[in-house]
């Protein structure tokens, strides 16, 4: 019984999920106003995110090495086993998700300042690329997200600021 127990009681915490409010600006430069909208940034462990924004039609998902993002009715799927740049995420994530030590490598850029850790991810190369950085903001000491900014060409940029 003691094992029934002890396994309940482990599997509900495998499955327990952190959630929080979330607020998304899309930025576009050839739009005068930007766009913001609410939702939910659902965490659980070992490595699954997602952020759900506008009623769900709007949605960035990790899971395991897999991302999806939905913007409207378009699906963009990528993989960080083929992707560098979303390979570099993915360990940054996978790393903060499990308190573990932020990994370093060439395209990762680590500062700490006032609080706050800043991790800024830029890939290598000229390939043509949805986003040509990320830079996500955490709190130095409980590793808790801030800010998830996703730059992307000519100045635009996706910006999602946890609550």
């Amino acid at each position: 019984m003691k094992k029934i127990v002890l396994f309940l009681f482990c599997m509900m915490a495998f499955c327990a999920h952190a959630q929080q409010a979330v607020t998304k600006t899309s930025h576009r430069k050839a739009v005068k106003e930007d766009v913001v909208t609410t939702g939910t940034m659902t965490m659980r462990k070992p490595d699954y995110i997602c952020i759900s924004t506008d009623g769900d039609r709007d949605q960035l998902i990790m899971e395991g090495t897999k991302f999806t993002m939905t913007m409207g009715n378009k699906k963009h799927k990528t993989d960080s086993k083929k992707n560098p740049q979303f390979a570099t995420f993915h360990s940054v994530l996978k790393a903060l998700i499990n308190g573990e030590p932020i990994p370093t490598g060439e395209e990762l850029t680590v500062t700490t300042k006032g609080g706050q850790t800043v991790i800024t991810i830029t890939p290598a190369g000229k390939k043509r690329r949805m986003f040509t950085s990320f830079v996500l903001t955490v709190d130095a000491k409980t590793h808790a997200f801030k800010t998830l900014r996703m730059n992307g060409r000519k100045d635009d940029y996706t910006e999602y600021t946890f609550k």
